[in-house]
This record gives structure tokens, sequence and C-alpha cells, in this order.
């Protein structure tokens, strides 16, 4: 295996042509740094061996990056993009031409070509081989002004990377549709301030995968039971985080930890697959979330006056922990005991937190065409249902939790008050992190998901598997109520009055509406642009079931089939703004752990 050459040199970007590199570079003489700690990572790769760390200066509005190689033969390309294409990308490209290394600020064209960027934007400080792998430090502003380079903001970054098997003799050879490319999603900004102080009697409780043998299989949900001590006191926990098995960072995907029903007694032990036919039925009421965590995501702290009930007379002696394990390369043997460790004291706080989920129902019912670049599913927790389930004083959200699969481009949740669109809970068009807001008794919740299925012969349905799709935004707040889903999806005697109508009009002698799933309806269809925007249609104008469901999953009183769709009268947009004197103006992301905490004006 060949190493990189050590004496990295940056190549002068207004030179066009590599034939007198020697000649036409500077040497980069960086300055020796004091230790930087990079607070954040993230496996890049399916196998772990690229890794991405990384720290924030939003004093200086600039992002440190650490690039992690577990072997690297002659070079490697880390980039941005908007969707996470290799086409149109931001890169930072490290290559070398068999005798020298070269490093740079790039673009991919359309087409996937590599070009320097004739504004040198990444500043390298570091590069160095250990025993552990290759480590490639360097920082970039979070705007630069240049139209080729991505504008890092708050929500979700979508980071590709790329492995030189072979030596260049000029970056113009490099095409990214011709390299290993992967791409991976991180929530680059975070907030810049320390962790909330626990109090001094806090206790720690973990819920763990008993050393499960991961199955090699791309989706697997894995379940299991644990007891909480019999008699346990009411608590509050304070705060939560994830416990990752050494070596699995790059296949636990994400994480819940659900408290069973109080309702039922006993719940029996179980440990395996989540849809395994033979499990015990009870676990099906194990569905009020106590936490949940997602790849990439830091430790999760209660404000101070506000705290999650566990324990209790009105509890459950029952936990149902649900680890979902990613494995596209079906890798096998892999052992794994990751999960959630939970912060409590039993100095009960102001308020009971709750956690609620709004969105669409996990039903196939909601389903993205193939062939979209941008369709839209929207799921609704309607007046009716927050006019019932909530106090007369409303409950004030202090954080959220977005989730899509593979496809899901983009999530928005906004409040709505007397039909008009009046604060955005949360809006991401990558994805985003927390944002605070009061919500009334009586308001409407929307929840609005943008998928891209470009890629996709067949109709993508919702569901658990990773290849399906979900739409949810976890919300939490407090006062605790006992409402905690607030989800639609289309009404189903609708949806089957449009196979019915589609089957006929694409000539279908016979129509099996309702004999057969949901799922294999929509594959049976012919798809077409005409299909899809019938489709979508239906889905801004049909009916809606709401599932208006209390902690023991149970709908609360009252009619909740065929509800009309909410009526808005105004949109709000997200505002963006021009760069101007070289920066675009950027906030800190909301720390959970704040109180009604609004951003800058104009930001």
């Amino acid at each position: 295996m060949r190493i990189l050459n050590k004496n990295l040199r940056f190549q002068d970007v207004t030179i066009m042509y590599f034939t007198a590199l020697a000649t036409l570079v500077v040497i980069l003489v960086a300055s020796p740094l004091p230790y930087l700690p990079m607070p954040f990572r993230v496996p890049l790769d399916p196998r772990g061996e690229l890794q991405l760390a990384w720290n924030i200066s939003y004093a200086n509005q600039e992002i440190f990056i650490e690039l992690k190689v577990a072997e690297i033969r002659h070079g490697v390309v880390l980039g941005m993009s908007d969707r996470g294409e290799l086409t149109n990308a931001d890169l930072v490209v490290l290559w070398d031409n068999g005798t020298k290394s070269y490093f740079g600020d790039a673009w991919s064209d359309s087409e996937g070509r590599v070009s320097l960027d004739s504004q040198q934007d990444y500043q390298l400080i570091e590069a160095k081989q250990t025993p552990e792998g290759f480590y490639l430090l360097f920082k970039r502003p979070f705007s630069t002004c240049d139209p080729r380079d991505y504008i890092i903001e708050e929500g979700t970054v979508h980071v590709i990377y790329g492995l030189l098997d072979r030596p260049i003799t000029s970056l113009e050879q490099l095409n990214l549709s011709r390299i290993q490319t992967g791409v991976q999603r991180v929530l680059m900004l975070r907030p810049d301030a320390p962790s909330a102080s626990l109090p001094p009697d806090v206790q720690i409780l973990e819920v763990l995968a008993p050393d499960v043998i991961i199955p090699s299989q791309e989706t697997t949900y894995w379940c299991f039971i644990q007891q909480l001590p019999e008699n346990m006191p009411k608590n509050h926990i304070v705060m939560y985080e994830s416990v990752v098995t050494a070596g699995n960072e790059a296949i636990v995907h994400h994480m819940e930890v659900f408290e069973c029903s109080p309702d039922i007694s006993n719940v029996p032990q179980y440990s395996g697959s989540c849809d395994d036919k033979m499990k015990p039925g009870k676990l099906n009421y194990c569905r009020h979330v106590l936490a949940a965590w997602a790849m990439g995501a830091e430790a999760f702290y209660y404000p101070p006056d506000a705290g999650l009930p566990m324990g209790g007379p009105d509890s459950s002696r029952f936990l149902r922990l649900e680890v979902h394990y990613h494995n596209p390369l079906l890798l096998s043997g892999r052992r794994d005991s990751s999960g959630i460790r939970l912060y409590y004291t039993p100095s009960l706080r102001r308020y009971d937190a709750g956690i609620m989920e709004l969105g669409l129902v996990y039903t196939p019912i909601m389903a993205v065409p193939p062939k979209q670049p941008n369709f839209y599913l929207t799921g609704y927790c309607t007046s009716k249902c927050t006019q019932t389930a909530l106090p007369p004083k409303g409950i004030f959200i202090f954080a959220s939790q977005l989730h899509t699969h593979l496809a899901g481009r983009g999530v928005r949740t906004v409040l709505v008050r007397e039909g008009r669109e009046v604060e955005v809970v949360q809006e991401d068009p990558h994805f985003s992190t927390h944002y605070q807001v009061t919500d009334s008794r009586g308001d409407v919740l929307i929840t609005k998901c943008t998928y891209d299925t470009e890629d996709r012969n067949k109709p993508t349905v919702g569901g658990f598997g990773i290849m399906e799709e979900m739409c949810v935004n976890y919300i939490h707040y407090y006062p605790r109520t006992q409402l905690e889903l607030c989800k639609s999806h289309v009404d189903i005697g609708y949806l089957q009055k449009y196979f019915s109508f589609i089957n006929r009009f694409q000539g279908s002698d016979q129509c099996v509406c309702g004999e057969v799933s949901v799922t294999e309806q929509y594959s049976q269809l012919q798809w077409d642009s005409f299909t899809a925007e019938v489709l979508d249609s239906l889905y801004n104008t049909a009916p809606i079931s709401m599932h208006c469901n209390q902690s023991t999953a149970r709908l609360f009183p009252g009619e909740w089939d065929k509800q009309p769709l909410p009526v808005v009268t105004s949109v709000l947009q997200r505002p963006r703004y021009p760069c101007e004197g070289g920066q675009l103006p950027v906030s800190q992301p909301m720390n959970p752990s704040l109180t009604l905490v609004q951003p800058e004006p104009g930001v």
C-alpha cells in the first residue's frame, strides 16, 4: 500500500495546467496549533473506515473539520452538495500524481468532473499518518461568497466522500462517478454552549441490547424488554445519551426507549426482531416514548424546570428498547450491546415533560411515486385533536427531533392558528435542529416532508424499513398530557377510489382494489406523470383519518375518520439572505436546555 507524501502542496489555482507543478505551487506552512477538541463526530461509510469530526467557531463564522481515513492510497475527496449529489458539489480534495501530494478547494460540474476552484477557501492545517489511520485537518468559513461553495447553515448537511485508488497527474482527470463514493447526513452547526449541570442526586439507568448478534440483512428493528426496579417511585429523567458498541457506529442507525402501558400488568421478556410474527402481542402496548436518538445526535438535556416522568404508581415497570440496525454491506457476526443511558433524579422539577409524535402514521397508505425529484407528503395534528387533548392554556414546545428515511429531503412543521400559519415550529430544507414555540389548545400542527425518488423505479410506501418512508417530528414539551401521537393519513376509502379510477384510465379490465394489499395496489399501477399528479391531488384534497392517540395507544373519544383537511390561508416563507461583506449571517442552533430563546433579527 502506498501512503500519501507528507510534503503536501497547495496548487496555485491561477495556473490552468499541471505541466509545471514543481514550480507553480506554494508550500503550505502550518503553524503548530494547540490541541483542538473535536466534540462532534460521525462515521461516513458503512464500515466506519472514514470518520468525520468537527468543531465550530461562531465568533469567526468558521468550521474546523478533521477527516480520518483508516487506509488511504492515492487520495480522498470530501464534499457537500444540496441533496448529496456528486454533481455541482463543493469539494476539498487530497490527491497525488505518483510522486507528490496536493491539497485544494475544488468543485464538480453537472457531469461529476472535478476542477480546482478559482477561489481557495479551504485552509489546510495538518495532515499526518498515524498507526490508527491518516488524519486530515482543515477549516473553512460558513459562507465564502463563492457561488460554487456550499453555505453551511442550520440543518442537515449532505456530506459526500470518495477514495482515490490510483494516482492522477491532473485533478481534471477525476470524475466522481468513476470512483468509490458515498453520502452521509450530519447536523454540522450545533449549540456552542456548555452542557447543563446535572443535579447531585442524579442516578443512571442503562437500557441496552443484550449482546445481540446483528442479523446479516440490510434492515433490522430489534426489540428488548427491560424491567424497572419494583415499586420504583416517580423520578424525572433530566438527560439521556446514546451508548453505541465500539465498531458498530456505522450500523446503529437510531434507537428509542418506550414505556409500556400502565394498564398492562405484565409484559413477557423478549429479545428479538420487532417484526417477528411470534413476538408477544403485548409489545404493541409499549409505545410511550422516553428517549429517541439518531446517528450523530448529542446528549439531550431537559430544561431546568421540566423532566420526563419515570416510575411511580401511574407508570409501567416495563420498558421496550428498539434499535434500528442499518447493515447495507450485510456484515455478519457483529455483536451489539448498544442502547440509551438515562440520567434521572428523585428531586422532581416543576413540570412533567412529554414527547408527542407529529406527522404521518407508519402505513403504506401514504406513498411516494417513483422518479419524483420533489414530492410532498403532509401529516396533520388537527384542531379537533388539540382541543380534545391539550390543557386550556396549551403546551410549551422546547425541542423537536425530525426523522425520515433515505428518500427524505426536507421537513417542516408549522403552527396554524385560526386558519393562518403563525410560527415555524421547525424547518430544515435538508433537516433541522431545535426550535422553541408555544402551542395553544385548538391550534393545528402541520408537518410536511419532501422526498426525492428519481433513482427509484417502484413506489415508496410508508413503513418501518429503511427503503420505506417516514415523516415524523418528535416534539418535546411541557406540561405533559395524555396526547402521545397526533398523526394522520389519507382516508382509505378515497384512496381505493383513486386506485379504481387509475386502473380504469389505464385500461385495466378489472380492478383488484381491496383484494390485495395497498402496497401491491401501488406497485401494480403504471407510473407516469399523470398517475403521480392525481395521487398528489388526492393527498391535498381528500379527507384524512386522524390518529389522536393516548399514551395507552387508544384513541381519544370521538370520530376521527373522514376528517376534512385544515384550511390554511397564508404560508410562512423561510427567509433567504444574500451574501454581504463575505459572510452570510448564521446564528447558533438552539440548545434544548434553553427556554424560549428567539433567533436574532434577520437570521
